[in-house]
């Protein structure tokens, strides 16, 4: 939990938020504001009391909501004008996307933008009449006041109210018509590989060919573009979109966005060169980079993408991962009441803690790091100096400037351990969790180290034992802390969840994996599915009703639930030839396939599941026959060529004998398992299927690889 530092909190006893278990709610507990969470009981007190409600939406790791917080949440004389005038409202974002979602829309269309902390004022039945995101306590730099805005709109709430609820009439007409995405009539749109093309052409045409990336400042990741513009260079060939994805790649690995020391990404960068961080880290974006990195490691077989790869898991394993085996959300940017300071390093600082004048110049020549610190003021420098370079200049074998590196890293990190660390947002959010699980999959396939395919199974067994319904109905719950699961589950949790599933089954293909995929995605079809516009809700049907129903398909920090939905469905379709997932599938590409191919940059996990449907699975199966102790320890030759291979459009099972593949013969993708056992001492061999028709036995990479390649 966040300190604040700017008050005591003998001064004032604890509001209603005490009693919540979310870090950020927390956070505000002890506000002089006298907070509700939201509820029907905050909402039937502001009735009773003929008052508005300021709803303040942000969370845990937001350096601006802190700010916001610590200039007027915790202002006596603030406060005091909010709890006589208001019932006001805290909700965290991330327990409450549905929420965030309805109003975060109200802002974009009254602002024309939106953020956290986000400012709502509601009427007591929760429709907006005013909103914004930060404000200062007083007017600066064009930006209207908190106690200004307060005092007037609780004026014109008591003396000019026909005319708030006029403007809220035009308000919701327009924030109805907003609760989906798109509006093109599904039966107009072909799928075809014009999409793509367009698609692809659109986003290298967006992209900052200087620094890499997409746009200026503030600079985001975007792994969901990078990882669609992978997969169209695999079915275009077009050298420049690969060029592009690798270049933005180093760039980010190079900049301030990177931790070099503890590992793991910030959510942004301030600047355009991808420099001076955001430095909250995020559980989301460090599962999608990890998969990034461990394709462009599969495709170039650089042994720097893979070493991005490891020291990203080891930092989630090590900051991240709760003793029950679940992800923690998210690490502040804060730490002693300023952003950044966990991570800045003064020259002299390096200096000292190295001990040695060739080994610091080398270390901060490598890094960039000047008189100013690795951070002047906050202007990172960029990663500029090559080892080949350090080798020439100080006289050195690159193995030992290489060495000399990794020795200052490690101390370094070392002595930053003993910081005052940032706070950590200990809630466990069960779509996170999927997106991470996916994460520790694809790291265990490129590196074969078995602790990250054991974290994500580990998550796995959590997610059944503490989020799961314990009725078995296949209903999860959202978020999870301090021995309780709470919240009805979003569309995107099942997505992101069952999507984990499926890459777990890839590498560990027990039974169990694909029954639950398939129950999970049984539930969320009948849940959350939109039969007149075929696609899915935010919310199931019987969640908590509010003044709008929205729909999300949208990807942008991470997928929208819609778009993973098709990405499943079409390989579970493949699995098991069921042709309601596929028709579903079709729907929801086609209900923003056109929107995808005009703005590329919203859509990239739907063109990842356009890709796959147009370009068709490789479904590869391998069976391993029981090895003595030794084998077990190394990979089998056909899985370990496999894992290192960039084959997007697979869909892989990996059989640790013969027994499980003639379990699995229910599902349609290992019909007839019995009749494929083979009966000899080979240690392994495989099947590869295409277009529904597949190989006979093969027993050599070389064979493997022809069949996958021709």
């Amino acid at each position: 939990m966040q300190k604040n530092d700017n008050y005591e909190k003998s001064k004032v006893k604890a509001n209603r938020l005490i009693n919540e278990s979310s870090p950020y709610l927390l956070q505000h507990a002890y506000n002089p504001v006298h907070w509700h969470p939201w509820g029907d009981q905050a909402f039937q007190k502001a009735k009773d009391e003929d008052k508005p409600v300021f709803l303040s939406i942000g969370y845990s790791a937001c350096h601006w909501c802190h700010v916001m917080a610590h200039e007027s949440f915790e202002d006596d004389e603030i406060a005091k004008i909010m709890n006589e005038n208001f019932i006001n409202i805290k909700v965290d974002r991330e327990e409450r996307p549905d929420i965030d979602d309805i109003y975060q829309r109200a802002c974009q269309l009254l602002t024309g933008n939106g953020g956290w902390p986000l400012s709502v004022f509601l009427t007591p039945d929760q429709k907006p009449f005013y909103v914004g995101t930060y404000f200062p306590k007083h007017s600066r730099y064009g930006m209207p006041g908190l106690g200004t805005i307060l005092n007037q709109l609780n004026e014109a709430y008591k003396t000019r109210r026909h005319e708030i609820h006029s403007a809220i009439g035009e308000f919701m007409e327009a924030l109805c018509n907003s609760s989906t995405d798109t509006h093109v009539p599904s039966e107009k749109i072909t799928i075809d590989r014009s999409l793509l093309d367009e698609a692809g052409v659109g986003l290298i045409q967006m992209g900052d060919a200087t620094y890499g990336g997409f746009g200026q400042a503030p600079k985001f990741p975007n792994p969901s573009n990078l990882l669609f513009m992978l997969r169209y260079y695999d079915i275009a060939g077009i050298n420049r979109i690969k060029e592009f994805v690798f270049f933005t790649g180093d760039k980010m690995a190079a900049g301030g966005i990177h931790d070099h020391i503890g590992g793991g990404f910030a959510r942004y960068s301030t600047d355009q060169r991808w420099l001076v961080p955001h430095f909250e880290k995020m559980l989301y974006d460090n599962a999608l980079l990890t998969q990034l990195y461990a394709e462009l490691y599969q495709i170039s077989g650089s042994e720097k993408y893979l070493q991005i790869v490891k020291h990203t898991l080891d930092y989630v394993i090590r900051e991240m991962t709760s003793p029950e085996g679940g992800f923690y959300s998210a690490l502040d940017a804060d730490s002693e009441g300023e952003e950044g300071k966990f991570y800045i390093w003064s020259k002299k600082e390096i200096i000292d803690a190295l001990g040695d004048k060739t080994k610091s110049d080398i270390f901060c020549d490598y890094y960039g790091i000047t008189d100013g610190g690795n951070f002047e003021g906050r202007n990172i420098l960029n990663v500029t100096v090559s080892i080949d370079s350090l080798s020439q200049r100080y006289g050195k074998q690159h193995l030992e400037i290489e060495r000399i590196i990794k020795d200052s890293s490690d101390r370094l990190f070392e002595l930053r351990e003993k910081r005052i660390r940032p706070g950590r947002d200990d809630k466990i959010l069960t779509a996170w969790n999927g997106l991470m699980i996916s994460g520790f999959a694809k790291g265990y396939r490129v590196t074969n180290e078995k602790k990250y395919i054991d974290c994500a199974i580990n998550a796995i067994n959590f997610i059944e034992t503490k989020i799961a319904s314990s009725a078995n109905d296949r209903r999860l719950r959202r978020t999870y802390k301090d021995g309780m699961a709470k919240l009805n589950a979003y569309l995107e949790d099942y997505a992101f969840y069952i999507n984990g599933l499926l890459d777990i089954f890839e590498v560990n293909s027990k039974t169990e994996y694909l029954e639950k995929a398939i129950a999970y995605t049984d539930f969320m079809l009948q849940h959350f599915w939109d039969s007149s516009e075929g696609n899915l809700f935010l919310t199931s049907d019987d969640h908590e009703r509010l003044i709008i129903r929205t729909k999300n398909l949208y990807d942008l920090a991470v997928p929208s639930g819609n778009s993973m939905v098709a990405y499943i469905l079409l390989k579970l379709y493949h699995l098991v030839l069921r042709e309601d997932y596929l028709e579903k599938a079709e729907q929801i590409m086609k209900s923003a396939a056109k929107a995808a191919s005009e703005n590329p940059f919203g859509f990239g996990q739907l063109l990842i599941s356009i890709y796959l449907y147009l370009k068709r699975p490789i479904e590869i199966v391998i069976i391993e026959k029981s090895a003595s102790q030794q084998e077990q320890n190394t990979e089998p030759q056909m899985i370990s060529w496999l894992n290192k291979q960039f084959i997007p459009n697979g869909i892989i099972a990996r059989l640790k004998d013969d027994s499980e593949l003639i379990k699995l013969q229910k599902f349609s993708f290992f019909k007839g398992g019995d009749s494929k056992v083979q009966k000899g001492n080979r240690p392994e061999y495989a099947f590869v299927c295409k277009n529904f028709t597949c190989s006979l036995p093969i027993y050599t990479v070389e064979e493997l690889e022809h069949h996958i390649r021709r």
